[in-house]
């Protein structure tokens, strides 16, 4: 496990905490990799029948860490952000998440994967994949717009507008919205009573749920696009502008997007 992401098991449930409050929880490649490790052990640890996913501090999570990202992956190891979709997507046991404060891009994303979704009052779903010159990951683009709409998604994706808690709520993205003081003891409560279930029951009803091989081909398409999205000159002037603390200036790429 890397510090910044705590794995404990204690009766019956897996809890994964992003701890790292001070970067507002950005998630590194590091965190990805213990996230996907944790994940992956799960599947074969019969002491564990349901997963938590909370964060620490006043964000569940500000997304990618953009500086490591824009850089490629610390330590030239490889990428595991897609080790740690993929083990979401494959989780066969129920996974409960805590959002509080913010949500970003995979932050949000994720939460699709999930099967109970907590929400503390004044939660913010952010997806600004394209105000970075990116798209959608997580097989997003085939999950939300079926969920939520693809008036409602496009928005969301395009435009990058935040969705309140109540309005993620009612568009049925979370299950519950809790004062701030007790949507960790509520998620917990949650995962205590799916943990009681029978688990050979509740999988093969997850199983029925999700296509889990349909979403899987989606985040490959969406992982073709995004590598492409990366090295366009868009991404280099979104992730130029974010070091240098200014608004991006997309207007001189239009000519040469209008004639592709």
């Amino acid at each position: 496990m890397t510090e910044h992401v705590k794995a404990t098991t204690a009766n019956d449930i897996l809890t994964l905490v992003i701890d790292r409050p001070d970067k507002k929880n950005a998630l590194t490649n590091a965190m990805y990799g213990a996230l996907a490790d944790a994940l992956e052990r799960a599947e074969k640890d019969s002491e564990v029948a349901a997963i938590l996913i909370r964060g620490e501090g006043d964000m569940f999570t500000a997304g990618n860490d953009v500086s490591e990202f824009a850089a490629g992956a610390s330590d030239n190891e490889p990428p595991h952000v897609g080790r740690f979709l993929r083990a979401l997507i494959a989780s066969s046991r129920p996974v409960v998440a805590a959002v509080q404060g913010r949500a970003v891009g995979v932050g949000t994303t994720m939460l699709l994967h999930c099967d109970y979704v907590i929400l503390a009052e004044g939660a913010q779903l952010t997806t600004p994949f394209v105000n970075l010159a990116l798209v959608p990951e997580a097989a997003s683009s085939l999950l939300l717009p079926s969920r939520i709409g693809h008036a409602r998604a496009f928005a969301m994706f395009a435009l990058g507008e935040p969705l309140s808690a109540q309005d993620a709520l009612a568009w049925g993205i979370a299950n519950k919205v809790a004062p701030a003081s007790e949507f960790i003891a509520v998620a917990e409560q949650v995962a205590a009573r799916l943990a009681k279930q029978p688990l050979g029951a509740v999988m093969a009803t997850k199983r029925l749920m999700r296509d889990a091989a349909a979403m899987t081909r989606q985040m490959e398409a969406e992982s073709e696009q995004f590598q492409a999205r990366l090295a366009s000159p868009e991404a280099q002037e979104a992730f130029a502008a974010f070091a240098q603390r200014r608004a991006p200036d997309f207007s001189r790429f239009r000519r040469q997007q209008a004639m592709a």
